[in-house]
């Protein structure tokens, strides 16, 4: 039997099982390669401080500082009536801040004896507020004098001047993790390089093995540049390989060319818009349509600022494909927006929507509406046009995806705000095709260039920035609410000022607001100060301020609520009044996010803002401004000035400039968050590769993978490659990026 190479050793030969157990379950670390490749997140110079002001909130830290003091308090408690009860507070500082640290009970009495004033020590926990200052409650902590005979100077002397953090939890400190690297840093001599020679010396670049000791081991901070730029490179260069080999393959799939008559459908449905395409939507429209007329499969994204016009560009390659004789299907994520599409596609094709009906047009065609609530004998009949053809274009939910759902020929999917489906279920809509259909991939989201070429790479990108005429500006606005109540009082006289003008208004909340407290929870909770409640205060919800908001500063109006778990049938009787101007204040949850459509709607009021991205606030912010009328959108909250969630929230009111706030967007998640998990069900594989900073790495290393790829696509020539690529890519992510 062959040895296991040294990489593939399983940690818990090197380590021991309760080490390797911890690592596996906390921190997804298997085997030696998996922790060689657990790189430190920052270093801490030897004698300098962490800052101790940039500390997040809530999450898992370590930081390098020095006790200022130390107090012994004794105090009486339930378990100690007679005043035994003990409890250590140790602050500590970095120079200029200082942070609190606290031990209660039994757990004070080592820390009372080696935390005195002047020791330096790593110190790990999760930082959380009480009494309006920072603390770190029972945190581990490793003492840095380094003059002993314990691990602490084993520490220093392996890691020289710079200490490495690594990401960490609380079961497994940074340092045991860097105590753990020490055993297993041997094994990174045998790491197979996966990159080209020439691309490496090309390009000056260490040695995977070099870049490896350097990452975990520098003496000096060029080591960790050389060791990340390396890196780098390696995570870049094999997802675009992967990325690349996928592209090659679609393009050796056949499909049926469908190019539009002449004198058809398409050229009826543009002779009666009643306005011309922005240049932007006639220029998709050419690439879409060159894409459909070749005989493999096109996988296009189409991504544009919410109200760009993107409906109006993927109806138009759906009419080119009915044209041709085939079939167009689009995916929508939810009810709400799947009937809001058939009732919008309907309304502007007009007769030209009524095929096999009395007063349709000649070259008509039928357009269904296939969702999971409707009766069964409109599903059966919108089944049925689906078989026989008779239906060129079903607009539908997940519903589609069923068995029971057969086409005549599938030529063509439309998948919208492609975020919310999971590769599954895009793949199953595809494989209804008899040959590959094409494929067009719609969201409002913008995406930042480098995440397009990560995330969708294996499709071609197609951009619509230009708003169409007579799209009015929105003013955004924070309403602090806990600052300045006024302001939200102010707030509701502008909807009432909006509603007087013959306007309409959505008020948008996190919650629904009749969900019932799980019985298993509500006898475990713990008294919290009053800070801790104002903070842990459930979202505002939908039911609630429906009702105070119509008995209270809304009173008279006709103010009706919207939210998923309604039944189908009355969701869109509310968005019909809502439409139809019946209504004047719709009370509602995400369920607008995307693709509601009112254009008499001018203002938004979105309560407890700060519990939404900033890409969901861009999008609900686009339901209004839609007509001619300015639109309004009021991000209310009750997060302090200074807060991270209030600076987000200034960020969406400076700008309306989508990408700018993908950007900001992606900045402030956490990295390994980029490729999103709902996306490929498992943690990102970049770990060394900001996609924001590192465009550049990106653009060259799609460059030089495209070239890799035409020359050898079965990597051949390159043995180490293909082994990266099965490492890297693991089984969940090679299916995503196969079916992407």
């Amino acid at each position: 039997m062959d040895p296991v190479p040294a990489l593939e050793e399983p940690l818990k030969k090197v380590l021991g099982p309760a080490t390797a157990k911890v690592m596996a379950e906390h921190l997804g670390l298997h085997t030696v390669g998996d922790l060689l490749h657990h790189y430190p997140r920052r270093y801490e110079e030897r004698g300098q401080l962490t800052h101790l002001a940039d500390l997040p909130m809530d999450e898992h830290v370590t930081v390098v500082a020095q006790v200022a003091e130390a107090r012994l308090h004794t105090f009486a408690s339930a378990k100690a009536p007679r005043g035994k009860g003990q409890r250590l507070e140790v602050t500590i500082t970095d120079g200029s801040g200082r942070l609190r640290l606290v031990f209660f009970g039994a757990g004070v009495h080592k820390p009372h004896k080696e935390l005195l004033p002047g020791t330096r020590a790593m110190f790990a926990g999760k930082v959380s507020v009480f009494n309006r200052r920072l603390q770190l409650a029972h945190p581990a902590y490793e003492l840095l004098h380094g003059d002993g005979d314990g691990a602490a100077e084993t520490v220093e002397s392996w890691a020289g001047a710079l200490i490495p953090i690594y990401p960490a939890t609380a079961k497994l400190e940074s340092w045991k993790i860097g105590k753990a690297l020490q055993t297993v840093l041997p094994s990174a001599q045998e790491a197979v390089d996966p990159l080209p020679d020439s691309l490496r010396d090309g390009r000056g670049l260490v040695s995977l093995p070099e870049a490896l000791l350097k990452i975990h081991r520098p003496h000096t901070k060029a080591d960790i540049e050389d060791a990340r730029a390396r890196l780098k490179w390696d995570e870049a260069f094999v997802l675009q390989v992967a990325l690349a080999r996928r592209r090659h393959a679609d393009a050796q799939l056949p499909a049926v060319a469908r190019r539009p008559k002449p004198d058809g459908l398409l050229a009826a449905f543009d002779d009666r818009l009643p306005f011309t395409l922005t240049e932007g939507q006639q220029k998709v429209s050419g690439e879409i349509f060159a894409d459909l007329a070749t005989e493999h499969p096109m996988h296009r994204l189409l991504q544009g600022e919410v109200g760009s016009g993107k409906t109006m560009v993927a109806l138009r390659a759906m009419l080119a494909v009915v044209d041709a004789g085939g079939q167009a299907a689009m995916l929508a994520p939810t009810e709400v927006l799947a009937q809001q599409h058939h009732r919008s596609v309907t309304e502007m094709m007009g007769e030209l929507a009524e095929g096999g009906m009395l007063g349709g047009a000649e070259n008509a065609t039928k357009v269904v509406l296939l969702t999971g609530s409707m009766g069964a004998a409109a599903r059966r009949q919108a089944l049925l046009d689906l078989a026989t053809g008779e239906a060129g274009i079903v607009i539908g939910t997940h519903a589609l995806i069923e068995d029971k759902v057969q086409f005549h020929d599938l030529g063509l999917v439309v998948v919208d705000e492609q975020h919310r489906f999971g590769v599954e279920q895009r793949d199953a809509l595809r494989g209804k095709g008899k040959q590959p259909p094409h494929l067009l991939v719609m969201t409002a989201t913008p995406i930042p260039r480098t995440v397009a070429m990560t995330v969708f790479g294996d499709l071609e990108t197609s951009v619509l920035d230009q708003l169409p005429a007579g799209r009015s500006p929105i003013a955004s606005h924070v309403v602090p609410a806990a600052d300045k109540p006024h302001f939200l009082a102010r707030a509701w006289e502008r909807v009432r000022e909006e509603v007087a003008n013959g306007h309409q208004a959505y008020v948008v909340c996190p919650r629904i607001g009749d969900e019932e407290e799980d019985p298993r929870k509500a006898g475990r909770r713990k008294p919290a100060s009053p800070e801790d409640e104002a903070e842990k205060r459930p979202p505002l919800a939908v039911l609630d301020i429906a009702d105070q908001l119509a008995k209270g500063p809304l009173q008279g109006l006709r103010v009706e609520v919207l939210h998923g778990r309604m039944q189908p049938d009355d969701k869109d009787a509310v968005m019909r009044r809502f439409a139809a101007g019946e209504t004047d204040v719709l009370v509602a949850t995400t369920v607008i996010e995307v693709g509601v459509n009112v254009p008499n709607a001018t203002v938004m009021v979105i309560m407890d803002a700060d519990r939404f991205g900033v890409s969901q606030l861009h999008q609900l912010r686009g339901r209004v401004g839609r007509g001619s009328a300015p639109g309004l959108c009021l991000l209310v909250t009750e997060m302090p000035e200074a807060s991270a969630a209030r600076q987000r929230l200034n960020a969406v009111a400076s700008t309306l400039d989508g990408f700018e706030l993908s950007r900001i967007d992606l900045e402030q998640r956490r990295e390994g968050d980029v490729l999103g998990q709902a996306q490929s069900g498992t943690r990102s594989s970049l770990r060394m590769l900001a996609v924001i900073d590192d465009e550049e790495v990106i653009a060259e290393a799609r460059r030089e993978a495209a070239a890799v790829v035409a020359a050898d696509p079965e990597l051949e020539r390159l043995p180490a490659l293909r082994t990266a690529l099965d490492a890297l890519l693991d089984e969940e992510r090679e299916q995503y990026l196969e079916k992407g």
